[in-house]
């Protein structure tokens, strides 16, 4: 079974732009045409420190780039979404929304450039429209209060997200709109259990499907004209409640299989998921939001291939070893070199893992990475943080096939977290993070 790739197979719901979406593209495989060619050039970098939760940035036209965000207000005021065009080299606004309504939960969402022209923005429990100056064109609150995480649009440009639950905060709710009016689309569906993950989603001759990270099983979703249903055949299972590993995150679609690691739910993010609304105290919990907090399990940090075809088999490598694992952002699979990247944020490391025959680690780097990446299969360049003993969060170029590293670049930041690296086109890499959005490029 094979799998298209999102470079060449682009969803028609989207603009027709190089990077529309967060992972570039519905099925997450984080993947971009051309070299960075990082070795061989030196790296110039642009920082903003603009004092707000930077999540990602998105492509609509050649060189029109956006940036969206929530604002880090676990307590004082209350916290926004919003959204901003950017300029791709100064990263100054052009433009910006405004405060966006977000329920008053503070959680990362999503944002994504459609193909009927308007940037979408999901941020704690709304929904917003918006036109290419970032005016809000339409508000949805959506129908359950708590925050979502992940917004796809699907082949036929309806959009679709959910809501974050953590085991035993009862079934995730699955939404899905119409991009113009923002009105729901049949009834909302909810899983037989909860979902921390963002979705992923692919488009085949069998029509829309998308794939659900819950807190025991994968679920499908079949997308027909004005329903939902669940896949009865497909539901297989990665962990059983009370096991010694957490929940996972999202999965990357590639080959054949869904690519996904576990014990995502660290302590902040248990912390951050058990408040009313999601991230709100009267007093700010300090230390106690950091994700380098021990974690309630001791199981190593795991890699798993998902089948994606009737038999759902889940194969499982653990590539460090080492107890009490935990990340804050998916791994990636790369058809075209056979190599699975996978890491540890907690206790540390970066694995390659040749995935041409069964799970095999091939190569370790001692770094922390954080969030997710960015690859260059032509290349065989990968780009990701480095969280260091020093406390600053680099962004570092590792060949894929041997793990050398080829390039390190200081960005200027001193905080870590989970968020999006997005390929810019021209040798250069957007970082989002906590308080700071960078640009790096290699001349």
């Amino acid at each position: 079974m094979t799998t298209p790739l999102d470079r060449n197979n682009p969803s028609p719901g989207y603009w027709p732009s190089r990077w529309p979406v967060e992972c570039g593209g519905n099925r997450r495989q984080k993947a971009r045409s051309g070299r960075l060619d990082a070795a061989t050039g030196t790296a110039e970098v642009v920082t903003r420190r603009n004092d707000r939760w930077n999540v990602m940035v998105v492509e609509r036209d050649q060189g029109e780039w956006f940036l969206g965000g929530t604002m880090p207000a676990f307590a004082g005021p209350p916290p926004y979404g919003w959204v901003e065009r950017i300029h791709p080299e100064t990263l100054e606004p052009i433009s910006w929304s405004g405060e966006l309504p977000c329920g008053d939960h503070v959680w990362c969402g999503a944002i994504l450039a459609h193909a009927n022209g308007s940037i979408h923005s999901v941020n704690g429990s709304y929904l917003h429209r918006l036109d290419p100056d970032c005016q809000v064109l339409a508000e949805r609150e959506l129908p359950v209060d708590r925050s979502h995480n992940g917004l796809l649009a699907l082949s036929d440009g309806t959009l679709i997200t959910k809501d974050l639950r953590l085991e035993g905060q009862g079934g995730t709710t699955i939404t899905r709109l119409d991009p113009d009016t923002l009105d729901l689309i049949g009834e909302p569906m909810v899983l037989p259990e909860g979902s921390m993950g963002r979705i992923a989603g692919d488009h085949g001759s069998d029509g829309d499907a998308v794939i659900v990270p819950g807190t025991e099983h994968l679920w499908r979703i079949r997308v027909d004209a004005d329903s939902m249903h669940l896949d009865e055949i497909w539901s297989p299972r990665y962990r059983t409640t009370g096991d010694d590993h957490g929940l996972a995150w999202d999965s990357c679609l590639s080959d054949g299989a869904a690519w996904l690691m576990d014990c995502g739910d660290v302590a902040p993010i248990r912390l951050i998921h058990t408040t009313e609304p999601n991230g709100r105290w009267a007093d700010h919990p300090g230390r106690a939001l950091s994700w380098r907090n021990p974690v309630s399990w001791t199981g190593a940090q795991r890699l798993l291939r998902v089948d994606l075809g009737r038999s759902g088999e889940v194969d499982v490598v653990e590539p460090f070893g080492t107890p009490g694992g935990g990340i804050i952002a998916p791994p990636v699979h790369v058809p075209e070199h056979q190599m699975a990247l996978a890491w540890d944020s907690l206790n540390g490391g970066l694995a390659g893992v040749d995935t041409s025959d069964g799970l095999a680690v091939r190569w370790h780097l001692d770094v922390r990475p954080t969030m997710q990446p960015v690859v260059f299969p032509e290349s065989a360049e990968m780009v990701i943080n480095d969280f260091t003993r020093d406390g600053t969060d680099d962004l570092i170029v590792v060949d894929i096939r041997t793990g050398d590293l080829l390039d390190r670049v200081h960005t200027g930041s001193r905080i870590a977290n989970g968020m999006f690296l997005t390929p810019g086109g021209n040798r250069d890499v957007f970082y989002c993070t906590t308080l700071t959005v960078a640009r790096v490029v290699w001349r």
